[in-house]
């Protein structure tokens, strides 16, 4: 029988191979699935080496792999279709000894439904905010987005601008809670993004839910004058 934690643990050890671990952080940073040619040239690698790593990562299941053509071109004489990598949607966790926050988590978040009709009480709303003001606090910088997305950095969000200059978030920390939870978890995540932005004097930004595929429910819009 497959002992999960063992599989985690595997995984996650081959991440402490310096290079390995550069070229993982760089694919999981792209918006698209990347090949091989790009990934090596990104990260100073020779092909060869970066294949290896990447195969390695995808075996581990903390790359997914599929195939596609990266010249554009369809038809005879198109060539064959390009291995390519992005981050894998599974989640791992190693805790020594085991614990199951997870557990407590959707426990706390049931609870919280019955108390607020499905959407976050008022009293979690306060608390989220408060708790968003505190990651803010310290972020120094000039520019106001500069205080946001170092905030938004360190609450674990993976901020990124689109090409209208919103602010979108790759990774939400609570997304296992997400589909059995969603009012309630993005709810309080909108009360805990405005208290980011409270928290860093971000007053250009406006967090609003904006459900995209691929991001974090909550985005930061660019405010009109």
């Amino acid at each position: 029988m497959t002992d999960p934690r063992a599989d985690d643990l595997s995984a996650l050890r081959l991440l402490d191979e310096p290079a390995r671990r550069r070229l993982y952080d760089w694919v999981a940073a792209q918006d698209e699935p990347v090949g091989r040619e790009q990934a090596a040239a990104a990260t100073g690698l020779s092909r060869a080496l970066a294949t290896f790593h990447l195969d390695k990562l995808a075996d581990a299941g903390l790359l997914d792999s599929s195939y596609r053509r990266l010249t554009g071109r369809v038809g005879p004489g198109a060539g064959r279709p390009a291995r390519v990598y992005q981050r894998a949607e599974r989640e791992f966790s190693v805790t020594i000894p085991e614990r199951r926050y997870a557990n407590a988590a959707d426990l706390f978040a049931s609870a919280l439904e019955r108390i607020g009709g499905g959407g976050p009480p008022t009293e979690l709303r306060e608390a989220a905010h408060e708790m968003g003001r505190r990651l803010s606090s310290g972020v120094r910088s000039r520019s106001g987005r500069s205080r946001l997305i170092r905030a938004l950095e360190g609450g674990g969000y993976e901020p990124v601008t689109d090409d209208h200059g919103t602010i979108r978030l790759r990774n939400c920390p609570f997304d296992s809670l997400t589909d059995a939870h969603r009012p309630l978890v993005c709810g309080t995540n909108l009360a805990l993004a405005e208290g980011i932005a409270d928290g860093a004097g971000a007053t250009g930004f406006e967090p609003a839910l904006d459900t995209q595929p691929g991001f974090c429910c909550v985005s930061f819009r660019e405010r009109t004058a």
